[in-house]
């Protein structure tokens, strides 16, 4: 029997109920049929037609690529204020106000491509040094070129590094971290500094030398680290030294308080490995830290450090199997008989110099730089007159003369013996 007929008998062929019944199922299923097939179609669409690049703010170049987007031209009124500070070579502080995008949807141009950027923040999760919230930066566009963030990401480097050419950057241990410390400050010529004849070429050689042969440690197995001691009393050029040898390098300086009460065997490990790349590791006065182990056996009540790091603990970190490589440790002290053998053996350092007080030659040398315009007579006779008395005097206070006498370079040869009273 024909199906019309059997709705005819049943009376169902003219019902408006089953009309209007199986018309609405008819259009409630053509349309989950389409929204499922538009969001399909969508996670298709941005699989294989879309890129996306997401970066957290616990990444280094979170904050290079919001200065980079906020400079091309963010296509928003809703923007956040970023404070920054530089210090010109005359020491002076200058404020600067950079505009970066706010949390929120954002679009900009780049390469004649649209690129939609999505600030979010985390509001649970907080950074437990600063106080701030976690956040990230998505990237999206159309296409599968990667290429097109790869050159973001470097001109956003570059762009970074361009406020800093010309300085030298500090770092400082922030629990597990680095983190910058105060402004960048003016590369400092490494001839502005006066230590005795050779010992300057003889670092400065020795340092290039390690950071343009890395193969060559590699071929013999030889961890690619270098450690250097400079000692010497207090005053003489030691740390300024550094500051300067990190100007002619290029690189920036951690520098890592070892008496630190909060500073583990574990930590230690950690910040020596994750120092930032081309950067120089300074410990210094490590004497203050701890003492040798020959010297706390003749006086128990020697001190032995506050912190919870431990002298193997340190030994291990300088060079043991998980001691990070690729890494340039300078260590500086006025006591170099205070140090522990072990701590100062080949391996751990490998290059040691002293910065001893002024001889002839630094005081000739520092004198014709604070007083270019006279006769070299006038320095040799300075240099002779300060030898003569037979006190040993350290390149700070021959500055600090000097700085009482500014313009009066006579003044500083007819009183010589007050040089000692600075």
């Amino acid at each position: 029997m024909p199906i019309s007929d059997i709705l005819t008998t049943l009376n169902l062929k003219d019902n408006p109920y089953f009309g209007a019944g199986f018309g609405l199922f008819g259009l409630g299923a053509a349309a989950a049929i389409m929204r499922k097939g538009v969001q399909v179609g969508m996670v298709f669409f941005r699989r294989h037609c879309m890129i996306t690049m997401e970066v957290s703010s616990r990444d280094k170049s979170y904050y290079w690529l919001l200065q980079w987007i906020s400079t091309h031209g963010t296509r928003t009124q809703h923007l956040s204020v970023q404070t920054t500070f530089s210090q010109s070579e005359t020491g002076r502080i200058t404020t600067q106000f950079d505009f970066v995008p706010s949390p929120g949807s954002h679009f900009f141009s780049y390469g004649g491509s649209w690129i939609r950027v999505e600030r979010n923040r985390e509001q649970s999760m907080m950074d437990l040094q600063t106080g701030t919230p976690f956040e990230t930066v998505t990237l999206t566009a159309l296409g599968r070129n990667r290429d097109m963030f790869f050159k973001i990401l470097d001109k956003s480097r570059s762009l970074a590094l361009q406020r800093q050419e010309g300085k030298t950057v500090m770092y400082t241990a922030m629990g597990a971290e680095w983190r910058p410390f105060g402004y960048p400050r003016r590369k400092r010529p490494i001839n502005s500094v006066v230590l005795d004849r050779g010992i300057s070429e003889r670092v400065l050689a020795d340092i290039k030398e390690f950071i343009n042969n890395p193969q060559w440690y590699m071929k013999r197995g030889i961890p690619y680290r270098r450690g250097y001691l400079l000692h010497g009393p207090p005053g003489c050029g030691k740390s300024s030294y550094i500051v300067s040898l990190a100007g002619e390098l290029d690189y920036s300086i951690c520098v890592l308080n070892l008496s630190e009460r909060g500073l583990s065997d574990d930590r230690l490990n950690h910040l020596l490995t994750v120092a930032p790349e081309q950067s120089i590791i300074l410990l210094e006065d490590v004497d203050a830290a701890f003492v040798s182990r020959d010297l706390a056996k003749e006086s128990p009540s020697a001190y032995q450090g506050i912190g919870r790091l431990t002298f193997s603990g340190l030994l291990n970190a300088l060079d043991g199997v998980a001691s990070a490589e690729a890494r340039i440790i300078f260590m500086t002290t006025n006591y170099l008989d205070r140090l522990d053998a072990a701590l100062i053996r080949p391996g751990r350092v490998d290059l040691k110099e002293k910065i001893d007080y002024a001889s002839e030659h630094q005081l000739i040398e520092i004198f014709q730089r604070f007083y270019p315009d006279e006769a070299e007579s006038c320095a040799h006779d300075f240099a002779r007159r300060v030898s003569s008395q037979g006190k040993p005097i350290s390149i700070a206070q021959v500055q600090g003369f000097f700085m009482m006498h500014k313009s009066d370079p006579q003044s500083v040869l007819n009183q010589t013996e007050q040089i000692w009273n600075v």
